[in-house]
């Protein structure tokens, strides 16, 4: 990277796979002081293209089997000023990139020597969030080796662990809960190149496994694999889930299958690094559907509007203080003073603790969609679908599912005397939207439910199931 002028504080974009060159690239720029920006490789080139312009990166690595996706818009990358490329395949290079791999091999033993503070930035992930633009959580050093200290301590990660990193690193979720903190204590981590339920399957085998993470429809497709009792996975002795609740028959069905096995539920979001709270193994069976309680270097209450805590048993937004927290969101003061009211951040869940005090996400305070895993804000989809001609008024919602936890539901009032058709309206949507983003599901009705002041009620919508 110092090679093509990348210095302290300037951004590098990398869109890829998983691969050790993920992890490569994230220490080898922080050893600079340089900034990591991850690219959800589910994105369309629109949306690539505004994170890279908005969070100024001068370098763009692209992994060869995404390439298509970008090649007609580069143009479109305005900031970038170097191309660089991970051909893991027969793939040529394309003309005005550098190879990273070929680059790596003649690289210097010397250390850089660049003076980097715990709270330079290190990476800029980018989170829906609840607006219709995505946001760029600025996490310092500090804030992730807070995270790791918090993974490592509440997650029993030691030295002698084998870790199985499937699910994408782009997502700080496997990056910064599992393979940095397990690098950062010695450990042996196997990356796959992406998640596929028969390769984990024998990679536990192959690699004596001892630790992974999925999320739980992750673990539902192992189980129920053809493949899956043609293999010894006698190795596993940890695990975990999160993104959702793990249901409690998968929870026992895990524990009989694989004996001995410790379950962990990690709960938070990116701007906290992202854990805030685990659910450990002992609790499993005895708090279902609780997200446990804070991490060591955690304080989580709950909030009402006004900034006074709320009594236990009441439910209020949950709110953090901790050294995991992003130092704000990357040129938008305004919703980084927001996140921050009252001296906490504020995750826009709603929650409750029990008598015990053990948090229960009981909704989300704004109208964000979890859908197999990924946030999908409801008005960056309501603002495409706008776009679409003949539609008078939409609402998005999630409606639950039993693969993908929830799938995006788009309700329309269309203009009179407009015939809508929903296959050309789901397509619409693939045209500006990543896959995972777009309605799975259209409703059309003659009105929508609304409260005095003209607000659309979504929680009515969710209740009648849009009418379904």
């Amino acid at each position: 990277m110092a090679r093509y002028g990348i210095g302290k504080g300037d951004r590098v974009a990398v869109y890829a796979y998983n691969s050790h060159y993920y992890p490569i690239s994230m220490l080898g720029l922080a050893k600079i002081g340089a900034i990591q920006v991850p690219i959800n490789y589910m994105l369309n080139a629109e949306e690539i293209a505004y994170i890279i312009n908005h969070s100024g990166s001068r370098l763009f690595i692209v992994e060869d089997s995404l390439y298509p996706v970008i090649a007609r818009t580069q143009a479109e990358f305005t900031t970038v000023e170097q191309w660089g490329f991970i051909s893991l395949g027969d793939s040529l290079v394309p003309a005005g990139f550098f190879d990273l791999i070929e680059e790596m091999k003649t690289l210097p033993t010397d250390e850089p020597q660049v003076e980097v503070s715990a709270e330079d930035i290190v990476q800029i992930p980018y989170t829906s969030g609840t607006e219709s633009k995505p946001k760029g959580a600025m996490l310092s050093h500090r804030a992730l080796m807070s995270q790791y200290h918090s993974c490592i301590f509440d997650g029993q990660y030691e030295t002698h662990d084998v870790s199985l990193h499937a699910l994408p690193l782009f997502h700080c979720a496997q990056l910064h809960c599992f393979l940095m903190p397990y690098l950062y204590v010695g450990a042996t981590n196997v990356i796959m190149h992406r998640a596929d339920a028969l390769e984990m399957i024998r990679c536990i085998e192959k690699y004596q496994i001892t630790h992974m993470f999925a999320p739980h429809t992750v673990w539902i497709g192992i189980l129920n694999h053809p493949e899956f009792k043609n293999h010894n996975h006698g190795s596993l002795k940890k695990a975990a889930y999160g993104a959702s609740i793990m249901p409690v028959e998968i929870i026992k069905q895990l524990s009989v299958t694989f004996r001995g096995l410790m379950l962990w539920n990690y709960y938070g979001q990116t701007e906290m690094g992202p854990v805030a709270t685990i659910l450990k193994p002992e609790d499993q069976l005895l708090k279902p559907g609780s997200a446990g309680k804070p991490v060591l270097n955690v304080e989580t209450r709950l909030m009402d509007d006004a900034g006074a805590f709320v009594p236990q048993g009441t439910v209020g937004e949950i709110v953090h203080r901790s050294g995991h927290v992003m130092s704000g969101y990357l040129n938008d003061p305004e919703k980084t003073q927001e996140a921050f009211a009252f001296g906490w951040f504020h995750s826009g869940d709603l929650g409750r603790f029990d008598e015990d005090g053990y948090l229960y996400v009981v909704d989300r305070k704004k109208d964000m969609i979890k859908t197999g895993g990924e946030n999908v804000a409801s008005r960056e989809v309501e603002e495409v679908l706008y776009q679409y001609p003949g539609i008078e008024e939409v609402a998005v919602i999630g409606l639950p599912d039993p693969k993908w936890i929830e799938i995006v539901a788009a309700v329309i009032v269309p203009k009179k005397g407009v015939t809508l058709v929903e296959k050309e309206i789901i397509a619409f949507c693939k045209e500006h939207l990543a896959g995972f983003k777009c309605p799975k599901k259209i409703v059309i009705t003659d009105k929508l439910p609304k409260n005095p002041s003209g607000k659309i009620l979504k929680r009515e919508l969710k209740a009648l199931g849009a009418g379904s």
